[in-house]
């Protein structure tokens, strides 16, 4: 972050009436804020590397080249049309992945920030989701022109592809504000946040179809909300057919407890967050 946008966050919050936090021009100073960070969050990624936001496009598709080799190729164990089925698998992962990880260090990275000012705690894992959820949305329609060029028929299902993303949504902000208002309390949990990614990644069925699994794991598998979303868009986008209704809604509720959890948390230590150890 530049010496000038941390200055204009300063004035910006200064100006806020922090002594009245349920006032109309609160929330509209907070919500401000919010879309400045954001702007100058995306700004400041196009500017770190010379082909900027692109990044977001070639990543996935470089993982699926290398999985489509090793798989499809060498292996010869890919379901067909394994390329469309590993990019979709890959670019939710990578929304994912991503997210997660930069809001877990949400409030660490900004700690300079609240030692000077009063300032929400959940605007800043609220600033990562917005522009990683713009760059999701940029790389998702690049991926539905792939699909339609690869072949892939438009159907009535795919609006239950988009309600699926959305529940994909509603956990990434849910584990978004739980692990930002619990990591700076508990640094240790970052060694145990890139593990379990790893872990993570083998068992969401990134690479393979968790329904031709054995039945036990398959059940096993369905305890994971990630396995469970992917297979489902999939299933939405390219078979045309819809599932997982039930255990969607069971997710959309899930994030939602996970989310008022890290506001509670996020309220009780507000200020040990600026104590916090980095």
């Amino acid at each position: 972050m530049s010496t000038t946008d941390s200055s204009v966050q300063l004035e910006v919050v200064r100006q806020t009436p922090l002594s009245r936090p349920a006032s109309a021009t609160y929330a509209r100073r907070v919500f401000d804020l919010v879309l400045y960070k954001t702007y100058a969050e995306l700004k400041a990624e196009a500017k770190r590397t010379y082909i900027g936001l692109l990044w977001w496009i070639v990543e996935p598709v470089i993982f699926m080249l290398i999985f489509y080799f090793v798989f499809g190729v060498l292996f010869e164990r890919g379901t067909p049309d394994f390329v469309p089925f590993l990019l979709v698998g890959l670019v939710v992962w990578h929304w994912f992945q991503a997210t997660i990880t930069q809001c877990s260090n949400a409030i660490i990275v900004n700690q300079p920030l609240l030692q000077q000012v009063v300032v929400p705690k959940a605007l800043f894992p609220t600033v990562i989701i917005l522009a990683n959820g713009v760059k999701f949305a940029i790389v998702a329609l690049i991926m539905v022109l792939f699909l339609l060029g690869y072949g892939v028929s438009v159907q009535v299902s795919w609006l239950y592809g988009a309600f699926t993303i959305a529940v994909m949504l509603t956990f990434i902000i849910g584990l978004s504000m739980v692990l930002a208002a619990i990591v700076p309390i508990i640094p240790d949990l970052r060694v145990l946040i890139d593990n379990g990614f790893r872990a993570l990644f083998f068992l969401s069925g990134i690479f393979y179809d968790i329904s031709q699994l054995p039945d036990r794991f398959e059940e096993i598998l369905h305890y994971n909300p990630i396995a469970v979303i992917i297979s489902t868009l999939r299933v939405a986008v390219l078979d045309g057919e819809v599932a997982n209704l039930q255990v969607l809604l069971w997710i959309v509720l899930l994030s939602v407890v996970m989310t008022v959890a890290g506001l509670a948390i996020m309220k009780a230590n507000r200020s040990r967050y600026a104590k916090a150890p980095v």
